[in-house]
């Protein structure tokens, strides 16, 4: 199992693996992949990491999807980055294990994951936002962590609601990139790979011929 870091020694455990600081505890269960929109906000506002809740420092790292690229900014809280490697090794989307979202009904879907009927829980809304709804069951993206220098950290508000962050802008100055893991192909281009590997082959192996077995 990845050491944990020092900085997230203080944190609660589930499973043996450190319970993020934005993720959503339900009914003291947590439900890692679940941010809790008060903790996000939070994190956003105060320059916190989203792992261990401590004050970022110098540097650190923003998790980033193309679809994050394409509107500008990142969705969640960063990283520290000593924090990163611990994630990256931990978080089933972002060391390859899940190849896919997980799929969850658009309507009657706790985000924890289990039902709750309890009025006075203060739990989220029950029906996923629009970017869990778009990605449920589908394939999982490419995920990247940029590094930036945090004197660039910079918020961008929801439209209409602006102390509502969305994310961290990406509209900085990148001092590292580091892939964490590749797009999961589709059924059409996993054939399509596989079908151009096949058809490389035989040129390979042509080409791999000694000058030997050319004159046999």
């Amino acid at each position: 199992m990845h050491p944990i870091p020092q900085r997230c020694a203080d944190r609660p455990l589930a499973g043996g693996l450190v319970v993020p600081y934005v993720s959503l505890i339900h009914d003291g269960h947590a439900a890692f992949g679940t941010l809790d929109a008060h903790r996000a906000r939070t994190a956003f506002l105060h320059h916190l990491c989203q792992i261990c809740r401590h004050p970022l420092d110098e540097r650190c790292f923003l998790i980033v999807r193309p679809a994050d690229i394409a509107q500008g900014h990142s969705p969640e809280p960063a990283l520290h980055p000593e924090c990163l490697p611990y994630t990256a090794a931990t978080c089933p989307m972002l060391n390859g294990q899940a190849t896919h979202y997980r799929q969850r009904p658009v309507l009657a879907s706790h985000p924890a994951g289990r039902p709750c009927t309890d009025p006075s829980c203060p739990c989220p809304s029950r029906t996923p936002d629009n970017d869990h709804a778009a990605r449920s069951g589908r394939p999982a993206d490419r995920y990247e962590a940029w590094m930036i220098d945090t004197h660039h950290y910079q918020l961008v508000p929801h439209p209409g609601t602006p102390d509502v962050p969305a994310g961290i802008s990406l509209n900085v100055t990148i001092l590292r990139k580091r892939t964490l893991r590749e797009a999961t192909l589709t059924a059409a281009q996993s054939a399509l790979l596989n079908l151009m590997h096949s058809a490389l082959e035989p040129g390979i192996a042509t080409n791999c011929m000694t000058p030997a077995d050319n004159d046999s």
